[in-house]
């Protein structure tokens, strides 16, 4: 394997071509290749619990979840990030590759993703006019923040523990949060 430098340039359609040959994932961020870091154990549990769920529950649903592996196109030929969960119910997702009109995007927090997460990626997910919630989930301690868009267009907060559920309106399924920190040692 050839090492590669953290950050290299290329075109989009460079990117897109290149990418799916690699070991590793990467991310696009306008013109830049960003290698994305390597998450925890604790990281990994609550991504495959949360879509564990996912799937098991829209098995019969038209909305597909995805982990991991599947990037999500945030500006075409600009902005292709890799969430940790998502999910389309939308019959124009027919790209192989990528998503582009998610309804559901959920990111398992890390100490070196936090930042972003809730920042720069946040404000882009934000133009996706599908997107319906966007989830935050704490590794460290256990904690959800969940972003839900009303009516008006706006934003909303809410914040869950561990004895709490949440309530996903965009996939129309209620959650234990302590399903999702199912196996998880806490310090």
């Amino acid at each position: 394997m050839v090492a590669l430098p953290d950050r290299l340039s290329m075109s989009a359609e460079e990117y897109l071509a290149w990418e799916p040959t690699q070991e590793e994932r990467y991310e696009y961020w306008d013109g830049e290749v960003v290698a994305m870091s390597g998450g925890t154990r604790n990281h990994n549990r609550i991504s495959g619990n949360f879509f564990r769920i996912l799937d098991d529950a829209l098995v019969d649903r038209p909305c597909e979840p995805y982990i991991v592996d599947v990037k999500v196109q945030v500006e075409t030929g600009q902005k292709y990030f890799y969430p940790d969960v998502v999910v389309t119910c939308d019959d124009r997702d027919n790209d192989p590759q990528l998503v582009q009109f998610p309804s559901l995007i959920i990111e398992v927090l890390s100490p070196s993703t936090e930042a972003v997460d809730r920042g720069i990626q946040f404000a882009k997910y934000r133009q996706f006019s599908t997107l319906q919630e966007y989830v935050l989930v704490q590794v460290e301690q256990p904690g959800v923040e969940m972003f839900r868009r009303n009516q008006q267009g706006q934003w909303v907060l809410s914040e869950y523990g561990l004895g709490d559920s949440l309530q996903l309106e965009s996939v129309n399924l209620e959650i234990a949060i302590a399903d999702l920190y199912r196996q998880i040692q806490f310090s």
